[in-house]
């Protein structure tokens, strides 16, 4: 192991940590040749830290410069220590939470003395670390930039910045303050250089930040897997940047989040998972965890495998977790990547065994009418008419109503349409729960509530009773296993699946695939624990604004 010296200086009220490397990190990381050898170099290692953030009692009311270095401070300290430990794991890239560092509800006025000005580093190169004074009241970009350098891996973090505007715009977007206010993403290299920044598009009730005045796509480049994408939290349910940067090549993401669980559906874990299956990509994610707020769901993600973290909430502490894994490098362009990497799977390196979900490679490579097995080895059973066994109902998910069809008996096959969707279901119960009510929905139309965008959905869920009312209720437990295979013809190419078992755990689907001529398939079978949900949530990107 690397022996490590530390110098630690107060720098106007910061805890700034200059380290000094006596030895190199070894190339191995801690892993025995067989295992480097076996690995090779299209892969690399990846954390995500889960953080409960220390949060200022009174978010609303202003505070001297001072007091918010202070605040923030205790959040930094932190990760520094996650920094140090990811490091004597052989981390290469780390990322933060969004809102890690400073917190949330804060108005525009409150915030003021926790932003700093983030330079484009499209324009110009500065490492805060190493240049400290090139600008004024720089104090987390210091220190964020230190820590990467300290302990040699990319950075990734989200803080409030602001940035000067001119009064004149055309059109008018300057606010009245002249300046505007972004909830930022930012980004260093091993060596503390900022090497990018992204103001999020998206923002989700955040008074203290401005919209960009135009949509930002921002990469950068690593030596060790090629280039990456960052965006923040609600920007994964739109097109831009989240589509935008994968049209454009980018198949890997980092992703800051400060995601609110909302099951059946839109879990944190869950969403993260669906968009790496469905666009193809890798996502590193990191939530807060916040049990008042129902915040938490972290995890490193590729299209084949995933290593995920949940908490219950049921008697757990309210803690951080590091989570740390070996991930293929997906990026095309990237010298050092071997085509075996885009179908490659993570592997667990490091952390707390007892938290991961661990989800293997499990992808179907048969034709479709063989990848149940299971299911393929019984007689498939007759069609059951929805209209006379499985009468139809309407109840709300998600703040939307829900065509549905109660899924009756052990064995069957189910359809339900609403608009030009129409969901089909083939299912098989291999262990029954104790009464247990599932059914089989679909939903064609606009969400409205906090937030607008346009869905198509397809989505088996169990029940949080027996009434019909129930179905679309959040659950976070499950008896019933079922096989089955959930399938629907959608008008966009843009669909996410996921697979959501007892415990809000995640499965791998032994089969997704979308056809040409829009038919979405998922099928699974033999899955380790009750179904809460299997889901194929497509988005109309390009009915949002209408």
């Amino acid at each position: 192991m690397e022996t490590l010296t530390a110098l630690t200086m107060d720098i106007r009220g910061f805890s700034i940590t200059l380290c000094f490397l006596i030895c190199v990190f070894p190339s191995s990381f801690g892993l025995n040749p067989d295992e480097v050898e076996r690995l090779g170099r299209s892969s690399y290692i990846a954390a995500v830290y889960e953080h409960r953030v220390v949060l200022t009692p009174e978010p609303h009311l202003a505070r001297t410069r001072a007091a918010a270095l202070r605040h923030m401070r205790t959040n930094l300290d932190v990760f520094e220590e996650q920094a140090r430990r990811a490091s004597q794991q052989g981390v290469q890239i780390l990322v933060f939470p969004e809102d890690g560092i400073h917190g949330f509800n804060f108005s525009r006025s409150s915030i003021s003395s926790y932003l700093e000005t983030v330079p484009d580093p499209r324009l110009e190169s500065w490492n805060p670390c190493t240049q400290p004074g090139r600008y004024n009241n720089t104090d987390v970009l210091q220190r964020l930039s230190c820590m990467a350098r300290c302990y040699s891996l990319y950075l990734v973090a989200n803080m409030a910045s602001l940035q000067p505007c001119p009064a004149s715009t055309d059109p008018p977007t300057c606010p009245p303050d002249g300046r505007w206010q972004f909830n930022t993403d930012v980004v260093f290299s091993s060596d503390g250089q900022l090497v990018a920044r992204y103001h999020k598009q998206n923002l989700y009730f955040e008074k203290a930040f401005d919209v960009p005045p135009s949509p930002e796509l921002i990469t950068f480049d690593t030596p060790f897997a090629g280039r990456f994408g960052v965006l923040t939290c609600f920007d994964l349910m739109f097109r831009e940047p989240a589509v935008g940067l994968v049209e454009r090549g980018v198949r890997q993401l980092v992703y800051p989040t400060a995601w609110m669980n909302q099951l059946p559906l839109l879990a944190a874990a869950q969403f993260q998972r669906a968009f790496s299956l469905g666009a193809g990509v890798t996502v590193l994610a990191a939530n807060v965890r916040s049990d008042v707020l129902g915040m938490t769901g972290s995890g490193i993600f590729t299209p084949a495998s995933a290593l995920a973290h949940h908490h219950s909430f049921q008697g757990q502490p309210e803690e951080g977790r590091l989570l740390v894994a070996r991930v293929p490098v997906l990026d095309p362009l990237w010298s050092g990547a071997e085509e075996e990497a885009a179908g490659g799977e993570v592997e667990d390196v490091g952390g707390d065994e007892s938290s991961w979900s661990v989800v293997e490679s499990r992808h179907c490579k048969q034709e479709e009418n063989n990848c149940l097995d299971s299911m393929a080895s019984t007689p498939s059973p007759s069609p059951r008419p929805v209209t006379s066994s499985s009468p139809i109902f309407h109840s709300s998910m998600m703040y939307d109503l829900f065509t549905f069809a109660r899924v009756p008996a052990v064995q069957g096959q189910l359809r339900v349409c609403q608009g030009t969707l129409c969901c089909h279901l083939q299912y098989r119960r291999s262990q029954p729960g104790g009464g247990e009510l599932y059914a089989l929905g679909a939903f064609a139309g606009t969400h409205t509530v906090n937030g607008r965008y346009a869905l198509q959905v397809c989505a088996l869920v169990r029940c949080a009773g027996q009434k019909a009312t129930s179905c679309g209720q959040e659950v976070v437990e499950a008896e019933s296993k079922m096989d089955f295979m959930l399938s629907g013809r959608f008008e966009t190419p843009h669909v996410y699946p996921s697979l959501v078992v007892s415990g809000v755990k995640l499965e791998q689907p032994r089969h997704f695939d979308i056809k040409p001529t829009g038919t979405v398939t998922m099928a699974h079978s033999n899955m380790a624990a009750g179904l809460v949900t299997a889901c194929l949530y497509g988005r109309m990107y390009h009915l949002d604004r209408v």
